[in-house]
């Protein structure tokens, strides 16, 4: 191969691991959070037990201060959406779209309330606010971890 063919495709593929490096930038972009943002829950209450034959379902009100909720694929400066962490012992990486799952649940929509079905026994529960692309403001907004219980 001569020089100057193999300078070409030296360059072809430099250039297409900078596209790929601006990519993959561009679809996990971080949003910054305004110092005084904070996310907490309105309800349930940190310490509260609910009394019940089995699974309960329970109405959990979040709520969001210093920003403002907006929808999931919506870049709107100083907003988020919230997402509700369920027995979640180790956050997850905060610096990635946080992920769908039983215990980490997206309310992308916009959402400020639902209601979650738990068995009977001790439950913790977060608060994470995340951006257009679900990953945390940066300094994330999260609130502090409750504990409620269910009882038979």
């Amino acid at each position: 191969m001569n020089k100057s063919l193999l300078y070409k495709v030296k360059r072809l593929i430099f250039g297409m691991g900078l596209i790929a490096s601006a990519f993959s930038i561009a679809e996990m972009p971080n949003s910054s959070a305004p110092a005084d943002a904070s996310v907490y829950f309105v309800q349930p209450l940190h310490g509260q037990i609910f009394k019940s034959q089995g699974p309960l379902s329970i109405d959990v009100v979040f709520g969001l201060s210093g920003m403002q909720v907006s929808p999931a694929g919506m870049a709107v400066a100083n907003s988020g959406h919230h997402h509700l962490l369920i027995n979640v012992e180790n956050l997850p990486d905060l610096d990635k779209p946080l992920p769908a799952t039983d215990s980490v649940r997206h309310f992308g929509k916009g959402q400020t309330s639902t209601k979650v079905t738990l068995p009977v026994g001790k439950h913790r529960l977060q608060l994470v606010l995340g951006n257009h692309v679900h990953i945390p403001h940066s300094p994330p907004v999260m609130s502090e971890v409750i504990e409620i219980e269910v009882q038979d």
